[in-house]
């Protein structure tokens, strides 16, 4: 099988619009661990599954000792947020949260949802984390969105059909 090239694979799945959420959990010393996503994936409704893809580091260690993680879709003025948990800290952006069911709930997030890992898949460089969703709640603010490797405004109104 012919690879494709990564720099171009990269440019054209940049082009796939997702939201951005933020993975936690709590590691070993009870510290918050968390990491920006945009590889949330919704699997089924019955039970409600979701998977996240997760590369080696301490959130990936975090989520495989604990077997649970929270995934924080963030609202459209959350890019502050994602930047401090992609690794680029800013003391104005610093996260706050609450427990909700032993992880750690982002305020001000548009949706979460609390997963309890069923199943692990190790793909290449990552692992995707597939889990039952054991308790979720939402907001009807706008998201952040991530579009051609940039952050955008949610949509101003839904799209009639």
């Amino acid at each position: 099988m012919q690879r494709v090239d990564p720099l171009a694979f990269r440019q054209a799945a940049s082009r796939f619009a997702t939201g951005v959420a933020v993975v936690t959990t709590i590691g070993p010393q009870g510290e918050v661990r968390g990491m920006t996503a945009n590889s949330f994936v919704t699997i089924s409704l019955s039970p409600p599954t979701v998977l996240v893809s997760v590369m080696p580091g301490r959130t990936h260690e975090a989520i495989s000792a604990a077997g649970r993680y929270g995934v924080n879709v963030l609202p459209e003025h959350g890019k502050g947020i994602s930047r401090h948990f992609a690794g680029q800290p800013d003391v104005e952006a610093a996260p706050d949260y609450e427990i909700v069911q032993g992880l750690p709930k982002l305020t001000n997030c548009v949706a979460f949802f609390a997963c309890e890992v069923t199943r692990t898949v190790d793909v290449s460089d990552h692992t995707l984390f597939i889990a039952e969703v054991s308790n979720c709640d939402y907001c009807d603010n706008l998201p952040l969105v991530f579009f051609s490797s940039r952050y955008h405004l949610g949509p101003g109104r839904p799209v009639d059909h």
